[in-house]
């Protein structure tokens, strides 16, 4: 069996984010939002922000690392 261990290191170096909801398959809601923002930012945890434009919302999202995210909800 041949591992290309260049392009799976790359892989392991590339952080997933994602919106609230993407991960809970639901909208979160602007407390919960508040809540994971201002925990990632206590602890020195990168955020993206995108630009979300569909019927019921327009406007910026804040996007985590999915591994802060596990961890909230496990200890949340």
């Amino acid at each position: 069996m041949y591992i290309n261990l260049e392009k799976l290191m790359i892989y392991n170096m590339e952080e997933e984010y994602v919106s609230l909801f993407d991960y809970l398959g639901k909208p979160a809601g602007e407390k919960l939002g508040l809540e994971v923002a201002t925990a990632a930012g206590k602890a020195g945890e990168p955020t993206k922000r995108k630009m979300v434009v569909n019927a019921k919302y327009k406007g910026p999202v804040n996007m985590f690392r999915r591994e802060f995210l596990n961890e909230y909800f496990k200890n949340g």
